[in-house]
């Protein structure tokens, strides 16, 4: 029978390769979006497309009924991939920005996780795959909100493995680094709303650094890589009889996953600091 998975955020970027590389393997791909009109251009480019917002939970029960209804009631894999940044100093994040980027990157994942999970325990087996960040085990200046979320998505995706050990259900976390998209230039309408930087005292580093990144574009960042190599790793994750918990792609995380290990937490921040 033909494979099916459901992966979020397909409007662009890693969603939106990955549902095209899954579907030219066969599978039967539910490309999800956020946005009405971004579902409708993927149908039209022959995808089953339910509409999913993770902050909407009526959104995230229907649209998963709805990839039920066309498979019979299963459902080989989940990969949970949508979500969005908001860049700024972690002592300028308004509460509620705070609380809006975990309804996106955290809280909904974890209501679309829950609703899918009893389909794959009643069919026996299934694949959970996350996709977090280098930012889910490294803090890097700036990216406070974005890395609060990712940690969480870590430390839940952990628990979840170990509880589902006596199960054929696997879960794994693909962590990239920099990769093709549209995530910086998705990130400045949060910056904008919930970001008062004019105010902040550390205006000078915003107007050195963070504005220029924001809104002026420069190129790729230094080992960026395309949205495909984070698709590679989910075919791993999806196909191997053995996916394995973790997924590094690309250089900067790969060199981050060893330094971690072999350095102090101040030796880190040294590091790190430079960055600002």
């Amino acid at each position: 029978m033909q494979k099916t998975i459901l992966i979020t955020g397909c409007s662009s970027g890693i969603g939106l390769d990955a549902a095209q590389e899954m579907r030219d393997r066969g599978w039967r791909v539910f490309a999800s979006c956020r946005k009405a009109q971004d579902c409708d251009r993927l149908r039209a480019e022959g995808f089953d497309a339910p509409r999913i917002d993770y902050t909407d939970a009526d959104s995230i029960t229907a649209g998963l009924a709805e990839v039920l209804a066309a498979t019979g009631g299963t459902l080989d894999v989940l990969f949970n991939n949508g979500a969005h940044g908001l860049p700024g100093a972690v002592e300028d994040l308004a509460t509620d920005g705070l609380r809006n980027i975990f309804e996106t990157n955290v809280f909904g994942w974890h209501e679309l996780t829950r609703q899918v999970l009893p389909v794959m325990r009643a069919q026996g087996h299934g694949r959970i795959v996350q996709n977090s960040s280098i930012l889910g085990f490294v803090a890097f200046p700036w990216r406070g909100a974005y890395v609060a979320t990712k940690y969480a998505i870590e430390g839940l995706t952990d628990t979840l493995r170990v509880e589902l050990v006596d199960t054929e259900i696997k879960v794994s976390l693909i962590e990239p680094g920099p990769v093709t998209s549209e995530f910086r230039v998705n990130a400045i309408p949060h910056f904008e709303r919930y970001i008062d930087w004019k105010t902040s005292a550390l205006r000078p580093l915003y107007e050195k650094k963070l504005l220029k990144r924001l809104y002026e574009s420069s190129g790729p960042d230094q080992f960026e890589l395309p949205a495909s190599a984070v698709t590679a790793k989910l075919i791993h994750a999806c196909e191997s009889p053995r996916p394995r918990p973790r997924y590094y792609v690309t250089t900067p995380t790969h060199v981050a996953g060893v330094l971690r290990r072999i350095l102090s937490t101040r030796a880190i921040d040294r590091i790190l600091a430079r960055l600002r």
